[in-house]
């Protein structure tokens, strides 16, 4: 279908098939790294009039936009600049929407937007959290709208760790973190663009804040030209394709632009395909690539990751999947027409490599493609994104999207965009250009991506991980029956699919109906704090967790509720041990309810990942409890039904169950604390709390550490 479609027609953009909507942009500009993007939007809010809307991912309000000298007398960090934005502009109204985050990203993020004092210190500041997706699905939307004449849109949230130079030099002293605290070099890239593409871009972001809850926005100023004046367009008078992917949710159907944009660009690509991503996981991306490859004349195929991703956890569950798709994908080049490597600078060793954090694909010069979106299997179908496409349709365009490839290749290079553009036109070739100009001290280095076979034994397959679609409870429950064995098993399956369907039914009531008032941690922590001074408190509180696990209560807010009503070191001990309890307790409910059902009726599949998994029960355990799959109690369930033996589930969910336990009591705390009575010993007491935490979790990750590493040892043991 792929072949075909491109001898048919070699147009790519095609609405209704693989974008939304195509509009016309009067400028567009690529904004690379982080100082130009956020320089660009500093300058765009100073010209705002009427309205600003922030969709993204993530946002801390003390993020500095500005890292140099400041030409003006606004603040430089975000929330400050903000505040001062819509107090000396009365008819300004900014909306803000931001992911409600599960707690695996507790420690990258601010915990005042859980709290919201900050972002509603102004009634003309208005700020979502967004919860309405699907279990396991995130808001991953990046965009920024000024007065519905101006937006962003590109792999950039206006949160910490995103602001770097295209020098991405190891050690810069303007790269710190709002803590003072220095990360990794940092590589992102960004589209502006105005006119009807903006406006477009606009609808898009209201009916984003519209689902989430948010009351209706006010209009933006279209006679109001915001562009930065000092960035010039890269672009004039240019159609902006807008892709994508929209899960299924509430009655609404599932958009699923983005994959089929990137399987017909991939398609179409006469000589050259150039990406940049965080991730590479996608099996029908892969495949697709694959499939060009075994082309007898191919295009050329250059890949730019990280070369590790973020923390302990991403780089045993993503880089994992990366691993085993590398495997299949190299093997398919059998013309040298591949290439896949990370950015290699001066003093980066192993722990300092630059973070590949843009979502870009070059096809030819003839398509450009800047977005929110991975490429990753929950970016085809789980998560919210969103890309903006040019695809040219004059030299002059081709032209500027070579210039923008060989720009990006030459800050990766270490040379000059002129000195790519030279390159290539003397080889012809996009691989014979990375291998003329790479092996500088700063260049392209070739990623290896292979995985310890110990490690990759530990992690279960993309459905568990990287999942591309919300899992259904009928879908479950196909997964383990045989197709021939659906009639006789209807009556032994019939108990735990009732189980389930009801455990989900409450987990969405708690969520959706008028029993999710009882969700305020007010509300809780009043009941909590009824039984505080009972001398059966601990029984009391037991009681409360198990029956809140049978009820599919949040878990996240019984344990602020604890810390409210029983302050720091006493709230700790009882939010581990009542979630302890009653995740023994629903973990022996999905025992008792599914075990034999799995044993008797799974796939030969699902038995032998459960028996895999189990090798591994303890860090099985950590991951899921922390990795936003399922509510706290549908994961102890789902564990109970599993090959998951009880010690080992009650040692992971222990282990997995510190970080965020000591984050929401400590910051609840402490926050309260400083909020009641402001001064340097209070906030030198959530200073000793942060670093708590930290030294907390720097020994989790060195404890699973050596537990991987022990993996082979062990194995080989049990063979």
């Amino acid at each position: 279908n792929a072949i075909s479609f491109r001898m048919i027609d070699h147009r790519i953009i095609r609405p209704g098939r693989n974008c939304w909507r195509r509009s016309g942009a009067d400028r567009v500009s690529v904004l690379i790294d982080g100082k130009a993007y956020f320089g660009a939007f500093r300058e765009a809010l100073k010209r705002a009039r009427r309205s600003v809307m922030i969709i993204g991912w993530d946002i801390d309000s003390r993020m500095k936009l500005v890292r140099d000298e400041s030409s003006d007398d606004l603040p430089v960090r975000l929330g400050e600049f903000i505040q001062s934005l819509v107090r000396r502009n009365r008819k300004l109204h900014i909306y803000i929407l931001i992911w409600d985050f599960a707690m695996i990203y507790a420690g990258e993020r601010e915990w005042i937007p859980m709290f919201r004092p900050y972002w509603r210190r102004h009634r003309r500041v208005h700020f979502i959290m967004d919860s309405m997706h699907p279990l396991g699905a995130s808001q991953h939307q990046k965009l920024v709208v000024v007065d519905d004449r101006l937006a962003f849109c590109g792999g950039f949230d206006l949160s910490k760790w995103r602001w770097d130079t295209p020098d991405h030099r190891s050690k810069d002293p303007m790269r710190v973190d709002p803590d003072g605290a220095t990360y990794k070099p940092f590589h992102d890239v960004q589209m502006m663009v105005d006119g009807e593409a903006a406006a477009a871009l606009a609808e898009l972001a209201r009916e984003r804040w519209k689902t989430a809850g948010g009351r209706r926005c006010v209009s933006g100023d279209t006679r109001n030209d915001p562009w930065p004046h000092d960035v010039m367009p890269d672009f004039r008078n240019v159609d902006v394709a807008i892709a994508r992917t929209m899960p299924p949710y509430a009655g609404r159907t599932a958009v699923r632009e983005i994959e089929q944009l990137y399987l017909d660009s991939i398609a179409a690509a006469r000589r050259n395909i150039y990406v940049e991503n965080q991730y590479l996981t996608s099996h029908r991306v892969v495949d697709a690539l694959i499939d060009r490859l075994t082309e007898p004349s191919g295009p050329d195929i250059l890949i730019v990751l990280m070369r590790k991703t973020g923390g302990w956890l991403e780089q045993h569950t993503m880089d994992v999947l990366r691993g085993r798709l590398l495997e299949k994908l190299r093997p398919a080049d059998k013309g040298d027409r591949l290439r896949v490597c990370y950015p290699d600078i001066p003093g980066s060793g192993d722990d300092l490599c630059v973070k590949v954090h843009s979502k870009l694909m070059i096809i030819d010069d003839n398509l450009l493609r800047v977005g929110s979106s991975n490429i990753s299997n929950r970016s085809m179908g789980l998560d919210s994104e969103c890309d903006l496409v040019i695809e040219a349709t004059s030299d002059e365009q081709r032209q500027h999207i070579a210039a923008i490839r060989d720009r990006l290749l030459g800050e990766h290079l270490g040379v000059s965009g002129e000195e790519v553009a030279q390159a290539m036109t003397e080889t012809g070739s996009l691989i014979a250009t990375v291998d003329r100009l790479a092996g500088s001290e700063r260049t392209l280095s070739a990623l290896d991506g292979r995985v310890p076979d110990d490690i990759d034994r530990q992690v279960p397959d993309s459905a568990v991980i990287d999942p591309e679609r919300p899992v259904a409870a009928e879908d479950l429950a196909a997964e383990f029956i045989r197709s021939g064995d659906v009639e006789p098993a209807r009556r032994h399956i019939a108990i735990p699919v009732a189980v389930l369907v009801i455990a989900l039914s409450l987990a969405a009531a708690w969520r959706w109906t008028p029993l999710g008032e009882w969700l305020d941690p007010q509300t809780m922590q009043a009941v909590l704090n009824a039984v505080a001074d009972s001398p059966f408190a601990l029984l009391l509180v037991l009681c409360i967790y198990v029956i809140g696990g049978l009820l599919i209560m949040p878990v996240s807010v019984l344990i602020m509720a604890t810390g409210l009503a029983f302050g720091t070191w006493a709230g700790i001990f009882y939010a581990l041990v009542g979630a302890t309890a009653s995740a023994a307790v629903t973990y022996v409910v999905g025992r008792i309810t599914g075990r034999d059902v799995i044993g008797r009726f799974a796939g030969p599949r699902v038995n032998q990942l459960g028996k895999r998994l189990a090798r591994r029960g303890i860090l099985t355990v950590v991951a899921l409890r922390i990795v936003p799959i399922a509510p706290f109690t549908i994961i102890n369930m789902v564990a109970g039904a599993s090959h998951i033996r009880f010690r080992d589930f009650i040692i992971g969910n222990a282990v997995g169950l510190i970080p965020g336990v000591l984050a929401i009591v400590f910051f609840v705390d402490r926050i309260i604390a400083a909020l009641h009575t402001p001064g340097w010993t209070e906030f030198l007491v959530l200073a000793a709390a942060v670093l708590v935490i930290v030294v907390a979790t720097w020994a989790l990750r060195r404890w699973l550490r050596k537990a991987v590493g022990s993996g082979g040892e062990m194995a080989q043991r049990d063979r």
